[in-house]
């Protein structure tokens, strides 16, 4: 959908919502009623004529382009070459992570040794990459869905398993509010989406609360990092153990038949 096509049907919304009909919206810009159905019908309108619907509404044009950015849908996954970039540069692949937990510009350069202009390049390059849209006064909306993950085998993933996996499972999680839980068994192909569904509500819902705790003070606070994982899989070592399910068939065969 082009941008024109983007604005109008956001003129479109915003008409409905202020109860103005075409034929009110016509009286208005001195046209006929047909003409400005015709209009909105073929989304072709110039943006001098953009500006006549928006003094009707009381709008200014940027409150007309926040709320089109607003409607457009969230990025699910990034392709690999916007991972590459977010990775080629630990600094910006920190901002990254900083705006997915909805830290402000503030709170990235009281934590972090970044100067206020290395973290206005830094999110400058996430919003040409498409992870965030920079606002005024550098503030920013997160152009990512609540669904979002990196690539499974993905630049940014690689990095974490080379750097950051043994960093972190090198911890004893005894401490407070730390776990570390391993439970394997067999369950119905079926039932694994129904666990992978859960894990990914538990996922939100600390991300949720994360947002929710933000106006706590420091000092009521602490970071944590929840890693949630769940695959087919058996531990290398034991690999080697483990019977040969085509060489059993034999044998189970004459079992039967005896």
């Amino acid at each position: 959908m082009s941008t024109t096509q983007d604005l109008v049907t956001a003129l479109k919304a915003e008409l409905k919502a202020a109860g103005i009909t075409y034929a009110e919206l016509a009286e208005h810009l001195d046209m006929s009623e047909s003409s400005i159905k015709r209009i909105f019908a073929k989304a072709d309108m110039p943006l001098s004529r953009i500006d006549d619907v928006l003094r009707v509404l009381k709008m200014d044009f940027a409150e007309l382009a926040r709320k089109v950015a607003d409607a457009q849908p969230l990025r699910r996954e990034l392709t690999l070459e916007q991972e590459k970039a977010v990775v080629a540069d630990k600094r910006l692949l920190l901002m990254a992570i900083c705006c997915m937990s909805q830290w402000t510009f503030e709170q990235v350069v009281a934590t972090y040794t970044l100067t206020e202009a290395e973290c206005v390049k830094y999110l400058t390059q996430l919003d040409r990459i498409g992870i965030i849209e920079l606002r005024p006064l550098n503030r920013y909306r997160l152009q990512l869905a609540k669904t979002f993950r990196w690539r499974p085998d993905g630049p940014v993933m690689a990095f974490f398993r080379e750097h950051v996996v043994d960093d972190y499972f090198s911890g004893g999680f005894d401490g407070e509010g730390e776990m570390l839980m391993l439970v394997h068994g067999q369950v119905g192909k079926s039932l694994a989406a129904t666990f992978m569904e859960r894990l990914q509500r538990v996922g939100q819902d600390f991300a949720q609360q994360h947002l929710a705790d933000q106006k706590l003070p420091p000092d009521q606070k602490r970071p944590y990092t929840l890693v949630v994982g769940m695959r087919s899989w058996l531990f290398a070592a034991f690999r080697d153990l483990k019977r040969d399910d085509t060489a059993l068939l034999p044998s189970i065969r004459t079992a039967r038949g005896g």
